[in-house]
């Protein structure tokens, strides 16, 4: 039994932990004190942990773009492929953002130097941004199998800094209730977003991340 028990706890450990909230997404951003997106108007975060906000709103055109760029992306009416279109969407409104704000420099990755940088994003502020970038989606009526779900982290810090607290955004498939991770700090600016099943995500350590979603 005692044997049983310690291989029980070993387990527990190796499996890290997972940061979890239930309820609304607001609960992320009142978490971080960020400020939620209005219509088609976004608080973009930066300098890590939301340190800096940044206003940008998506103008018409921007939307139209965004739709012509998700209806040309996927080849069938299907979850997969909007999730497909999304990664694409994300990918082009970093850029657009990037431009005008000056994230357009943010590295890939975690760079502990870089905090309190401008042009840098830890991945608090890419789910951050990530999510909001879903609810103006979702806000022009572009998620037609997904609803936008509430960010949350994962940990395995028995492997030091490769196993640091790492925060997604995420969507659920509105069909079978999954959840997907939408992880774009992985990568550098612009770059399409991984997205994984949320159980398949970091399961291991920053190393094993999964590739961009193509």
């Amino acid at each position: 039994m005692r044997r049983l028990l310690a291989s029980m706890v070993v387990a527990a450990l190796v499996a890290g932990c997972t940061h979890e909230r239930t309820g609304s997404v607001d609960r992320h951003f009142a978490d971080f004190k960020s400020r939620e997106p209005k219509g088609n108007t976004v608080y973009v975060c930066h300098a890590y942990g939301c340190k800096l906000q940044t206003r940008f709103r998506f103008t018409d055109a921007d939307v139209a773009e965004i739709s012509k760029l998700m209806e040309t992306t996927r080849i069938a009416d299907t979850a997969h492929e909007e999730r497909r279109a999304v990664a694409y969407a994300i990918g082009w409104m970093e850029r657009r953002v990037g431009d005008v704000i000056g994230t357009s420099a943010d590295r890939p990755g975690m760079d502990f130097a870089a905090s309190g940088d401008p042009t840098q994003q830890d991945c608090v502020d890419e789910a951050t941004n990530s999510t909001s970038y879903l609810m103006v989606l979702a806000h022009n009526r572009l998620l037609r199998h997904h609803a936008v779900g509430t960010p949350f982290a994962k940990e395995n810090l028995l492997r030091g800094i490769s196993g640091w607290p790492h925060w997604t955004a995420v969507l659920r498939e509105s069909a079978t209730g999954t959840r997907w991770a939408v992880d774009s700090w992985i990568f550098k600016n612009g770059e399409n977003p991984a997205i994984v099943e949320a159980d398949k995500w970091y399961i291991a350590s920053l190393d094993e991340l999964p590739p961009s979603m193509r």
